[in-house]
């Protein structure tokens, strides 16, 4: 299967780099794009579909953009559950693109920071995924692709209502932008919904690890625009910045206020969450998110080795369900799964550990 090639390498939006990566695991923007003269996916006929998918596979393989060459191409009807739930597990398609059937796909570029929907809810849903706080970065790369595609493809427009979607939320710029917030902090100190509250009034929102209808696992939170009709792209992503820097300053506060005051209880709860996971030999999928944010906070507080963001950001994907499957290239039952979710989080801890304590004996 093409997709297994997806997991001999790392996403580069895991890396734990850019502006505020010790808060902000990614930056995202989504487009939507719909082809005139074509019903929209909801009502489209399987023909409709099939070609649809067809133009634009033509456009991106002819496309000379550096951004799309070496492409991987998926059709959503070939794959089997595991696989579908895996590309949801990496960020690569929303569950409501897993669901569909012939005539849907998505287009991957090679760092896996780009993936394009294909028939989803709407015909293109293009999105960019950068590590840290870096929308206006993400903004600028997915602008430069929405201008390739749109020398080939005519987007249904109206100068009235702009970019025609599926969705009326959608009108206008079709843009989506959101960020994934840790804020183990606040929850620990139990102001998040205070925080989360006023984010809402803003008219912003605010979503769990998979978006949209997801449960806020391992205290991450995707904080996005809820509407795109009447502000051009600028102000949404101006306008989402600003916010998302004020949570920062908050949860930050926050963290100063623990290292000040509950130092030992914060450590204790660190210190408890990396025994568990260097020694648990059963694990779920939902207890290893709650640990590894515990963990995650430990290396933003100075209190774990820095290089280990980088893997806790890793385990966060590679522990899910699908991505274990996968990685064992065999169907495993929940049992299974928890026993093999253990053994690949101790090993890759004990890998990390050595190679810290290898890179400390180098600089000496």
């Amino acid at each position: 299967m093409k997709i297994q090639v997806l997991l001999k390498k790392t996403s580069e939006w895991l890396n734990g780099t850019g502006p505020e990566s010790d808060l902000v695991l990614s930056s995202r923007i989504r487009i939507a794009r719909n082809i005139k003269g074509f019903r929209f996916p909801g009502k489209a006929t399987s023909e409709d579909k099939k070609k649809i998918l067809s133009i634009v596979e033509s456009v991106v393989s002819s496309s000379k953009s550096s951004m799309l060459k070496g492409s991987l191409f998926v059709h959503i009807h070939e794959l089997d559950d595991v696989d579908r739930q895996f590309l949801v597990e990496r960020h690569l398609i929303s569950p409501e693109l897993s669901n569909a059937s012939t005539g849907s796909g998505v287009i991957i570029s090679n760092k896996e920071t780009i993936s394009i929907m294909i028939n989803e809810e709407d015909h293109l849903r293009i999105q960019v995924l950068h590590s840290g706080l870096q929308l206006k970065e993400v903004w600028k790369t997915i602008d430069e692709l929405d201008t390739e595609l749109e020398k080939t493809l005519d987007f249904a427009f109206s100068s009235k209502f702009g970019y025609l979607t599926a969705c009326p939320t959608n009108l206008g710029t079709g843009i989506r932008a959101s960020a994934m917030l840790h804020l183990p902090a606040l929850v620990y100190s139990k102001q998040i919904n205070k925080v989360l509250h006023a984010t809402v009034k803003l008219g912003l929102a605010v979503r769990g690890l998979y978006g949209e209808g997801s449960e806020a696992l391992g205290n991450l939170f995707q904080i996005s625009n809820q509407a795109s009709l009447g502000m051009n792209e600028t102000e949404i992503i101006e306008t989402l910045s600003k916010v998302v820097r004020q949570i920062i300053m908050y949860e930050k506060n926050q963290r100063r206020y623990l290292i000040n005051n509950n130092l030992k209880e914060v450590e204790d709860r660190v210190w408890r969450a990396y025994g568990s996971l260097t020694t648990a030999r059963i694990i779920t999928s939902k207890e290893t998110i709650g640990l590894l944010s515990t963990l995650r906070m430990g290396v933003d507080l100075g209190i774990l080795e820095s290089h280990l963001r980088k893997l806790v950001n890793e385990l966060l994907i590679l522990t899910q369900p699908a991505n274990l499957q996968k990685n064992f290239d065999r169907k495993l039952n929940p049992t299974e799964r928890d026993i093999e979710r253990a053994n690949l989080i101790r090993q890759k801890l004990v890998r990390n550990s050595k190679a810290g304590k290898e890179s400390k004996e180098d600089e000496k």
